[in-house]
């Protein structure tokens, strides 16, 4: 089964941490991606730019709306994700609980909706 792993964090905690922090943030993040991808279990990744580039678009009474950053005010924004194949929840959540960024932030584990071709 396909599970997106969603990583929250407080964009102001990153930009306030230190070189070293960062590179070992990044580092951490490169030894987990690299174990993902030996287990094959990596489907995809990305990382997002910050919120202040997101753009919200909803469609009231057929006009189109947008609205410049996120579509809530939160503590913590998604920053990025990955999208596995995991044989079941339990699995997808070990994956999740190694993500360098569940330390401070938090992954919130969803299984993706497979379409069956119909509809």
């Amino acid at each position: 089964m396909r599970y997106m792993l969603m990583i929250y964090s407080n964009e102001a905690d990153e930009n306030a941490m230190s070189p070293q922090d960062l590179g070992a943030l990044m580092e951490g993040y490169g030894t987990f991606t690299e174990e993902l991808i030996g287990s094959g279990a990596m489907q995809g990744a990305e990382r997002l730019q910050p919120i202040a580039t997101a753009t919200t678009i909803r469609v009231r009474n057929g006009k189109t709306v947008t609205t410049d950053g996120p579509f809530a005010e939160t503590k913590e924004q998604i920053g990025g994700y990955y999208l596995i194949d995991a044989p079941d929840l339990d699995a997808a959540i070990a994956w999740a609980a190694k993500i360098p960024t569940a330390k401070y932030g938090s992954v919130e584990v969803r299984p993706i909706w497979e379409m069956d071709g119909e509809g």
